[in-house]
């Protein structure tokens, strides 16, 4: 190819090797010589000059050294014009019809594919030139033909969207400014950030390392500054003077570089390094001159496919040819971040070494590319920051919020406890002081913690090491200051003459300097530098500023600023307020427990030494207590606030029904004139109302084509011509218009609470809000809507729809979506009814007379829509139920709205079209299909397309039929002949693809091969990467495969696109001078919207989950995006993909790491200086959770993510360097919800124990009584007074309550700004009847388990959470292996703690204690549809029994063996070595948890738990009883704790003996041996536990609530040693279940075993030991949560009931009963009289158990000597 350019010299004397490699390139090896330099130095590299390098060749006061001006589209710029290049794309054609075939299927015949680059304009280069330049470096570079295809067809769409809104000129100019060299682009910021100006300037015998920054010391900072200013207006010359075909090429060549870059895409500063490199490489003298091209593929082998296979080979390796991850935590995994990190600085590109060690910088540029395939990246990565599993993460990134907290919680508890450190004889004033002072020395010791765990998540170089350590220096010092001045202080005023002036002197300056250094270190970033190495030797901030070394976070106007205060406001007023309502209140208490010592308590073993001071510890819980409700407190008081601003901000936006815009209706026809339509270029000749008629009417016919409206409701709300007296016809408008005015009138126009009367309403409201103008639609921008799609249901079936999913659904999906849309159906069945009318009339049958046909006849369509099953009759009831389910369908044909709303709009502003055509409506058809599809795509990503089953394939294939501008990218597979690993493509079709007739499959559009398999991630971030490529356009809309669009909304789709900023492009050039004001803003990278969650009205889980996210995705979304403190949280946000794909995509796809995909997106955004806006008029819908367990498992999905979120180094940078008011607007937005739920569930937890050790004292000592007029009573010697503690109680509990009740403030504010107060009062009634708040403790204690779960353990990933209706019914058994670990453990033993509390300590307020403990317990069945059938209670019960006892003898998959293994796998982890099945290599490890983790959460927590109860329950036991000491309490909780373990470990010894001998012997004849002894041990092992807890019981002389207390003590110390034996003793877990029913048979022989046949058996005795214990223990809880439930059962009518509140239907509209078959009905009859009896029997043994002891306490007397001494 390059052989038909001939070298030309140019006018200045430039040698230019080839004509594209122009001389006015910052890349480009110049090689000008003047009179004294010889042409044979012409080959000196000479880019960028530094200091350092010869002073020659760097001589920048040449007058124009870069020679001439731009010259964009001069034709003899490049000597010689090119002609059509004789190789096209299909051999030997010109290449004019290059894409011809592409075209012809895709316009339709000869229609031009990009107007606005036609040869009419001034366009700098043709289409066919631009063809050239791809097919060119195509051959150069071995790109696939097919990617150079795509990318060709991409780039021109981008130009032809910008040249259709400016010239063509500028088109170009600022796209190669948004790639690669304007003030924005990734790539200049990365260019000199990795100080490549200075690399290419140096020549390559110089390193970029430390050789240059030797020679930079000396030259000072305004040198250095000098020089980048230098180097920085050198740049833009150089992009000033290129040419057009410059710039097109490098576009290009960028471009192609990213179209095959798959998993490279995820490290945008690595693809910058490629890109370079490939540019550097093009200007060689030797590529120029190479004349065979390069073999097709090359790119993808060379430089893509060894980092990929490095990033592959970070998570997974290779067992038997097929890949499984490997079990290493994100700490030991070389992510995307730690690649793409090395790029960001000279000395990690430094790093890069070839396979024979040589350096690749050593390499001169022009030949470092064609050295790639060489290079060892094994030996240049390395972790760049370390996401270890540690609370300690929030210790480093919100180290603030600490501070602020807890310092402000010790200057004012300090200030208001004298008595804990005031001498006993006198007031001492230096005291208070130095005291109150000590909060700035909390403060430093909190960030000395916070720099000590920063030095192991940071890499232990010299760089950040020194920075840290010497903050920790700076800290120690201050430390000395804060603190040391107590000790001087404490001693000389405690002594008899106190300190004098100098001690009070003293204690005010530590007070002061305490002041300071809490607001300093409150204030300040923590790690302004830590990215920012070698920062005294050059000024690093506008290198470094953009690439995450330090957030460049847009500035705020003002109005946002001062709101962006909201975190700071609502600091402001907790300050205050949580003084006078927590501390004050705490003074008392603490005035009188500070010196309170218990009298008269004596215990065996230690004396009075703990008891006497059981007030001191109970203070000490209080303290705690009293700082968690402190931080409480402010979250409350940010909820508050937000929730007020938000609400302010709807006013003035005017989105409220209750600002003065009433008459939204009456004014609608002038505002979607004004608002909607282009109406600046509009001419005057046409009426508006003849305009709007045509928009309103298209709105109300699509309303009623998607049945929302009945045709009587259709006439009322149309425009219709009608007949003037005058004989001319004019337009009348709707009544609607004039009605919402005219009060006299009256009419309905919607069916009341109707989904057509909300979308009308919304649209009116939004239009009354200020709108950005229109473009004309020819002019508006391309862009495309993108949606990955898994195995989401994409067309619901027939058997579906009408046929029950199991048995234990109630109702088929049709009759239940019949309840929930009643007037829709009614709508669609009279059209079926006249569509079948019309089809018999045209099969020649003639209805007869309808009256005499019965409504029989019409029975068939109101039960299932149809009567004859011909296919386009089944498909319509198909297509209805679709679209009212959560269905891909129902997404495509929404979002195909866009299509319909540009057509409509083209044709109703640009009405010389329709004229044009005459009456030729194909023909205006197609013209407007055409312009739909230049501005619209839509690509599904459809990840399993080429998997799919039969069933899938017709359903995708009729999105194609139905929408064939619809495009499809999917993964194909094409086996390797030598059976290697398959070669996998990404493909794209779309409904205009051909068919081959092989395979019966399309033919792809687009086949472009990958370096291997793109799904290495959690699968939705790969699965959008992978088909990324194939979008068209300036802006990318996210949509999930459950969401909705309506025509109205898509109408304002420009309106949208101009929040972007980017339509009125200045006509100047991006690089004529920097920092001009059109090009100087910050780009806006993501535009939010709103959403509709559509399935609100389903029951109270719909509306709970719909509520939730309403008030995130609306209320809160609004006021972060005010201030600047919105982040990407998926759909339906728009993004500026030009800007999002230059900066590593639309989301990041480390796996686990990256869980909640999308939110990385906008922190990408926000760090890397993007802008992120929030639009309030328009909206998409959306569909959420409906089920109990759904709604849970988004919520764990939500939970683990946020664990790995603050795992992350986008937290770490946000959290350690935004300012102090952003800093608090993302704290509380983001990370702050769930850390305020992990507290929440804290305080109740330390609540409960607080009130543990307040009911021992109320309970043993005599407390002081009070008069009415708070005189105390006389005769109360000795008494104590807690008087204050109960005070102090009451304020808690209303703190609490609270907390929990403030959930609700956002949605009823939300609700009655929005909907008014009618229906916001009757929401939140309907919410709580329904038992909302149950949900509401219940789904807090989720969010915080998954975090807590996450954090110690990992484990994140993607639950794929149902979205269909929660109908079914699932069984106990399930639900209770579901969420016992989660919540019913927990909830349980505070259950059991509470009973303690009621029994010593009533107070009416534990009322509300006990309902949210129960709701821990019992919330899952609550929610479980139909819960309280009597009979399927009873078949249930059976169930669970078989559900404990079963896989024993025999395996199986859902059994309590099974449940408990699982569980205990986070602690052991599966054992790497692999025995036994093949099958089992495969399955997914979970890695093993830390030490580090396991010890703190599963060994010290438990044991310091057991710890506290122990000293409760031995004070309570301190005192005498009948004038004698009792026995050790110690040696009698030891005895009855461990009681039962020994019981267990000698049963099963036993047992283990007799099944050893036996077992092989009976094996043959005895298939249930191993279950009978199964059984034999676990009845045992129950009845010991119930026998030791009676003969406790028995010992404490049937005290109850001695023995509660007791009960509470030996759970947590049983816990304790479970957990201790599990996280220590045991080795890792066999990843099948083999030696479990060994155990029990006595066979251990054959198992695949291995050698670990020897240590097995003592292995599985600890095992065993343990599993009994927790057997019975969960036998047990399980019969108390039915015991629960019975209650319920035995209320008339109960499941009725309990349906109207769980799905919100009518009784009229009640779910039948289900229907069985004869043998199904015996089978229940038959459990149901077996079982009643047995459920009821265990019953009366419980209630006997318990009933027995208490009533009989004074006849059961046993004497026992040894008992006296226990």
């Amino acid at each position: 190819m390059a052989a038909r350019h001939r070298p030309s010299r140019s006018q200045e004397g430039y040698l230019s090797p080839s004509p594209p490699a122009d001389m006015n390139d910052p890349f480009h090896p110049r090689h000008y010589y003047d009179n004294d330099v010889e042409p044979s130095d012409a080959y000196h590299r000479d880019n960028y000059g530094s200091e350092s390098s010869a002073a020659g060749l760097n001589d920048y006061d040449h007058p124009d050294p870069y020679g001439q001006p731009d010259t964009d589209s001069d034709h003899d710029v490049y000597g010689q014009r090119l002609g059509q290049s004789a190789e096209s794309l299909h051999g030997g054609r010109s290449s004019a019809p290059t894409f011809g075939d592409l075209g012809a299927a895709q316009y339709g015949g000869g229609r031009e594919p990009y107007p606005a680059w036609g040869a009419e304009r001034a366009i700098p280069l043709s289409k066919e030139e631009i063809e050239d330049i791809f097919l060119d470096l195509q051959q150069k570079f071995g790109f696939q033909r097919d990617s150079m295809r795509n990318m060709f067809d991409f780039t021109m769409q981008l130009l032809d969207s910008r040249a259709s809104r400016m010239s063509p000129n500028q088109a170009l100019l600022t796209l190669h400014a948004d790639y690669i060299g304007g003030q924005h682009a990734n790539y200049r910021k990365w260019y000199f950030a990795a100080q490549l100006d200075l690399d290419d300037a140096v020549g390559h015998t110089q390193n970029p390392g430390l050789q240059r920054l030797r020679s930079k010391r000396g030259g000072g900072r305004n040198h250095s500054e000098k020089s980048l200013t230098g180097a920085l207006e050198r740049w833009r010359q150089a992009m000033n003077n290129m040419s057009q075909y410059d710039r097109m090429r490098q576009i290009a060549l960028y471009l192609l570089c990213w179209g095959e870059a798959a998993q490279v895409r995820f490290v945008p500063e690595c693809l910058c390094f490629i890109f370079k490199c490939a540019d550097d490489y093009y200007r060689s003298p030797e590529c120029q001159n190479r004349i065979d091209p390069v073999p097709e593929g090359l790119y993808l082998r060379a430089v893509i496919k060894p980092l990929y296979r490095f990033i592959r080979d970070q998570g997974y390796e290779s067992v038997d040819g097929k890949f499984v991850r490997r079990e290493r935590d994100h700490d030991r995994i070389i992510g995307y971040d730690d690649v793409n990190q090395l790029f960001w600085y000279p000395e990690g590109i430094a790093r890069i070494v070839l396979t024979d060690k040589t350096r690749l910088v050593d390499i001169p540029p022009a030949q470092r590319f064609m050295r790639f395939d060489r290079i060892d990246w094994n030996r240049a990565f390395f972790k760049t920051y370390y996401e270890k599993r540690s609370f300690g993460h929030l210790l480093v990134n919100f180290n603030r919020i600490w501070v602020i907290h807890i310092s402000l919680f010790w200057f004012y508890t300090a200030y208001n406890a004298p008595t804990i450190y005031q001498p006993d004889r006198r007031h001492s004033s230096a005291l208070t002081w130095s005291a109150t002072a000590l909060g700035g020395a909390v403060a430093t010791v909190i960030m000395v913690l916070a720099t000590l765990a920063e030095f192991s998540y940071i890499p232990t170089t010299w760089n950040n090491t020194s920075h840290l350590t010497r903050r920790l220096l700076f800290l120690l010092v201050t430390l000395a200051l804060t603190a040391g001045p107590t000790f001087y202080i404490a001693i000389v005023e405690n002594q008899a003459d106190g300190g004098g002036s100098l001690a009070l002197i003293l204690g005010i300056a530590q007070f002061f300097i305490s002041v300071v250094a809490t607001l300093l270190f409150g204030i300040m970033p923590s790690g302004p530098d830590v990215w920012r190495p070698r920062r005294w030797q050059i000024p690093q901030v506008s290198r470094f500023s953009d690439l995450h070394g330090q957030l460049p976070s847009p500035a705020l106007p003002s109005a946002p600023r001062e709101a962006s205060f909201s975190g700071s406001s609502s600091l402001g007023a907790s300050s205050p307020e949580s003084y006078f309502f927590l501390t004050l209140a705490f003074r008392d208490p603490i005035r009188a427990m500070a010196g309170m010592k218990i009298q008269n308590c004596q215990e065996k073993l230690f004396g009075n030494s703990l008891c006497r001071n059981q007030a001191i510890f109970t203070l000490t819980i209080m303290f705690i207590m009293d700082l968690v409700l402190f931080f409480l407190d402010t979250f409350l008081w940010y909820i508050i606030w937000n929730t007020v601003y938000s609400i302010a901000r709807s006013f003035m936006l005017g989105l409220s029904i209750w600002t003065p815009w009433r008459d939204i209706f009456a004014r609608l026809p002038k505002r979607i004139y004004s608002k909607i339509l282009a109406t600046s270029d509009l001419e005057v000749r046409y009426k508006p109302k003849v305009l709007v008629s045509q928009i309103w009417n298209a709105i109300i016919i699509s309303m009623y084509r998607e049945h929302l409206l009945s045709i009587d409701h259709v006439q009322k709300l149309l425009y219709h011509q009608v007949d003037t007296p005058d004989g001319r016809r004019s337009l009348r408008a709707p009544p609607f218009f004039v009605a919402q005015t005219d009060k006299g009138f009256k009419g309905s126009f919607f069916p009341p609470g109707s989904e057509a009367e909300r979308r009308i309403s919304f649209f009116a409201q939004s239009l009354t809000t200020a709108l950005p103008e229109a473009l004309p639609v020819d002019a508006m921008p391309t862009f495309t809507v993108l949606t990955p799609h898994y195995n989401e249901k994409i067309l619901l079936s027939l058997r579906e729809i009408i046929k029950e999913s199991d048995i234990n659904t109630r109702v088929t999906l049709l009759e239940y979506l019949k309840q929930l849309h009643g007037l829709e159906w009614e709508n669609f069945v009279r059209d079926t009814k006249i569509l079948a009318q019309e089809s018999e009339m045209f099969d020649g049958a003639f209805p007869g007379d309808e009256k005499s046909s019965s409504k029989l006849d019409d029975l068939p369509f109101y039960c299932i829509g149809f009567k004859s099953a011909a296919p386009e009759f089944t498909l319509r009831t198909r297509i209805w139920a679709s679209l009212r389910f959560q269905t891909l369908y129902r997404t495509v044909s929404g979002m195909m709205n866009y299509g319909k709303a540009i057509k409509l709009l083209y044709r109703v502003e640009n009405p010389e079209v329709v004229q044009m055509f005459g009456g030729n409506t194909d023909k205006l058809e197609r013209e407007l299909e055409h312009m739909a599809r230049r501005k619209f795509k839509f690509v599904v990503s459809m990840q399993r397309y080429s998997k799919f089953n039969k069933e899938e394939h017709e359903n995708a294939e009729f999105l194609l039929r139905a929408y064939p501008e619809l495009q499809i990218a999917y993964l194909e597979e094409e086996p390797r002949k030598d059976g290697g690993e398959p070669r996998l493509y990404s493909a794209l079709i779309d409904g205009h693809s051909e068919f081959n007739p092989q395979t019966g499959r399309r033919k792809p559009k687009f086949r472009i091969e990958l370096p291997g398999n793109p799904i290495l991630g959690d699968g939705k971030s790969d699965n959008q990467n992978h088909a990324i490529i194939f979008y068209r356009g300036e802006y990318l809309q996210l949509i999930d495969a459950n969401q909705d669009n309506y025509l109205e909304e898509c109408l304002k789709i420009r309106n949208v696109l101009a929040e972007f900023e980017e339509y009125s492009v200045s006509s100047q050039s991006p690089y004529a001078q920097w920092g001009q004001k059109e090009f100087k803003a910050a780009p806006v990278a993501i535009v939010g919207a709103r959403e509709y969650i559509f399935s609100e009205n389903i029951g109270i889980l719909g509306d709970i989950a719909a509520g939730k996210e309403q008030t995130f995705g609306t209320l809160t979304a609004r006021s972060l995006a005010w201030i600047g403190g919105k982040l990407h949280y998926g759909h339906p946000d728009f993004l500026n993909a030009t800007f999002m794909n230059t900066r590593g995509g639309v989301s990041k796809a480390q796996k686990g790491l990256h869980l909640n995909e999308d939110i990385y997106a906008g922190m990408n955004a926000f760090g890397r200086g993007g802008r992120i806006k929030h639009t309030e008029y328009y909206q998409c819908g959306k569909g959420r959770d409906l089920g109990f367990g759904t709604i849970l498992n988004f919520q764990t999905k939500i939970g683990t993510g946020m664990g790995e979120q603050m795992l992350s180094r986008e937290y770490y940078y946000l959290g350690t360097q935004l300012p102090i008011d952003r800093f608090l607007t993302f704290y509380y937005g983001h990370p702050g919800f769930h850390i305020n739920n992990m507290l929440i569930i804290l305080s109740v937890q330390l609540f409960i124990v607080t009130m543990v050790f307040l009911g021992t004292l109320n309970s043993q000592l005599t407390i002081c009584r009070y008069s009415s007029t708070g005189q105390p009573l006389n005769g109360q010697g000795g008494c104590y007074n807690l008087h204050p503690v109960f005070n102090w109680i009451h304020h808690c509990i209303i703190s609490i309550f609270l907390v929990f009740m403030i959930a609700f403030l956002p949605l009823f504010m939300q609700e009655l700004i929005e909907r008014g107060t009618g229906r916001a009062l009757a929401r939140l009634s309907k919410q709580f009847v329904s038992f909302s708040p149950v949900f509401e403790v219940f789904s807090t204690q989720i969010y915080t388990h998954s975090i807590l779960n996450n954090l110690t353990f990992g484990g994140a990933r993607y639950i794929a959470t149902g979205r269909g209706f929660a109908t079914s019914r699932i069984s106990f058994s399930i639900l209770f292996s579901r969420f016992a670990g989660p919540s019913i453990y927990l909830g349980m033993r505070t259950l059991l703690m509470l009973l303690y509390v009621t029994l010593s300590f009533w107070t009416p307020y534990l009322i509300y204690f006990w309902i949210s403990i129960l709701a821990l317990c019992i919330a899952p069945f609550l929610f479980n549809p139909h819960q309280f059938s009597f009979a399927d209670f009873i078949v249930d019960y059976r169930e669970f029994l078989r559900w404990m006892s079963r896989g024993n003898s025999r395996s199986h998959n859902n059994s309590w063996i099974g449940y408990c293994r699982l569980s205990r796998t986070m602690i052991t982890g599966y054992k790497k070595k692999k025995l036994g099945r093949p099958s089992e290599k495969l399955s997914g490890d979970v890695p093993r948890a830390g030490w580090r983790a396991v010890i703190i959460s599963e060994v010290l927590f438990p044991i310091f738990f057991a710890f506290l109860l122990i000293v409760a329950y031995m004070f309570v036991k301190s005192f005498p009883v009948s004038g004698q000491t009792p026995p050790s309490p110690l040696i009698r909780i030891a005895v009855v704790s461990l009681g039962p373990i020994v019981w267990n470990a000698a049963i099963l010894l036993i047992l283990f003996l007799v099944s050893l001998f036996l077992g092989p012997m009976l094996d043959s004849c005895c298939v249930r041996f191993g279950a009978v002894m199964a059984t034999l041990a676990h009845v045992l092992g129950t009845i010991g536990m119930i026998g030791f807890f009676e003969f406790f019981w028995f010992l404490e002389l049937w005290d109850t609530s001695h023995a509660v207390l007791g009960l509470i003590t030996i759970v947590a110390i049983q816990r304790a040693l479970h957990k201790v034996l599990i996280s220590v003793f045991l080795s890792r877990e066999f990843k099948h279940d083999e030696t479990n029913r060994a155990w029990w048979t006595g066979k251990w022989y054959g198992r695949g075993l291995g050698a670990h046949v020897l240590s097995q058996p003592a292995r599985e005795f600890i095992v065993k030991v343990i599993e009994l214990s927790l057997w019975s223990s969960d036998f047990l809880i399980g019969h108390f949560i039915l015991f629960m439930l019975t209650p319920a059962l035995l209320v008339p009518y109960v499941d009725r009931l309990h349906s109207i509140v769980l799905f919100w239907l009518r009784p009229s509209k009640q779910i039948h009963a289900p229907i069985f078959n004869i043998k199904v009905r015996k089978q229940r009859r038959a459990i149901i009289i077996k079982y009643v009896p047995i459920f009821f029997t265990v019953i009366a043994i419980f209630v006997g158990l318990i009933a027995a002891p208490v009533v009989l306490k004074d006849t059961i007397r046993l004497h026992c000597t040894l008992c006296n001494q226990l």
